[in-house]
């Protein structure tokens, strides 16, 4: 149990920027200050003849500095804005920072034949376990946005659920977590959202068509015709190459709400009520308050993984902000 409480500084919306769209559009390409020495770029076995590409920061001790592995969302990077803001965050605290590309992401669609989903976090324990093994490394700390905290959370809780829990994970944080991946994607497509979802979907369709030209025969790009939204793409790609039934099929055995119950480790999951699109279930909702382990934080305004707030001595960038805060207070009771 997470015994000393964390205390989250209050979240105060950046004037002019209160609404939920501006929120997340402003956050999107508001650039972050960038202090991160060069990476080391590292290459990580996931499954056999797959691969994922990781950049690297560490601190010039790095078998006793904590780590912190950042995951992002859909059709992100290693360069979301969002990662590198939290990777600096974590930096210039004294952590190593690894940023990890999910599998296709980032450029690295050459790596492997298959596609990645919401569902993958094994890639996530695959990277961190053989940083403990390769690294040496006594102290991780996982971050995840969106379905980057969806992989975080669902790992976490696989851990304990399965009796696989690692001493080496001192903490996780999540932040706008699509939990419930199937509400979430049906938020989407409601009228209010489209251009978001067209912009994932653009990207998507994208991704699948590099994807058949890298390993040619594997993929029927004609799967992709009239296919414009998540749903869909979920039910026409994701679901029949990845080993899925269908859309509802994938959704359901990929959510980490199906495991936040087993949360063992630490847990900080920051969400916002006004979110365009994530949806979490109230089942959800009451596994999150109910586990001891998790300190859920809903805050009335902050969009999706934007939280601007006011800046007060920082960069305002208030959910990575209290991640890092959070993983400093779990490390003081780390042994």
């Amino acid at each position: 149990m997470f015994a000393t409480p964390f205390r989250p500084e209050p979240f105060v919306p950046r004037r002019g920027l209160r609404s939920a769209d501006a929120q997340t559009i402003v956050s999107w390409f508001l650039p972050r200050e960038n202090r991160l020495p060069p990476a080391e770029d590292r290459l990580f076995s996931v499954e056999p003849e797959v691969q994922v590409r990781c950049r690297c920061h560490w601190q010039p001790d790095r078998h006793n500095a904590p780590t912190v592995i950042a995951v992002h969302g859909l059709e992100g990077s290693t360069e979301s804005q969002y990662i590198v803001g939290t990777a600096n965050k974590a930096w210039v605290s004294g952590m190593n920072v690894v940023r990890m590309n999910m599998r296709n992401c980032g450029g690295t669609h050459t790596l492997g034949p298959t596609l990645y989903h919401s569902g993958m976090s094994g890639d996530v324990g695959a990277v961190m376990r053989a940083l403990i093994e390769q690294d040496g490394l006594a102290k991780i700390a996982l971050v995840g946005f969106s379905m980057g905290g969806n992989l975080v959370l669902k790992l976490v809780g696989e851990l304990g659920r399965d009796g696989t829990a690692l001493p080496q994970l001192v903490a996780a944080a999540t932040i706008s977590p699509a939990a419930d991946l199937g509400p979430s994607a049906d938020a989407l497509n409601e009228k209010r959202n489209r251009l978001y979802e067209w912009n994932f979907v653009r990207h998507l369709r994208q991704s699948v068509r590099r994807k058949a030209e890298a390993f040619p025969g594997r993929y029927d790009v004609s799967r992709l015709n009239g296919v414009w939204s998540v749903r869909g793409f979920d039910d026409r790609i994701t679901a029949p190459y990845s080993g899925f039934a269908d859309a509802d099929d994938y959704y359901g055995r990929s959510s980490a709400s199906n495991v936040i119950e087993h949360i063992h480790v630490p847990t900080l999951v920051i969400n916002a009520l006004d979110d365009p699109f994530i949806r979490l279930r109230s089942q959800t909702r009451e596994k999150l308050l109910a586990n001891p382990n998790v300190h859920f934080v809903e805050t009335e305004h902050g969009g999706h993984c934007g939280f601007l707030a006011s800046a007060n001595g920082y960069d305002g960038r208030w959910a990575e902000r209290q991640a890092i805060e959070f993983f400093k207070v779990a490390l003081s009771l780390h042994p």
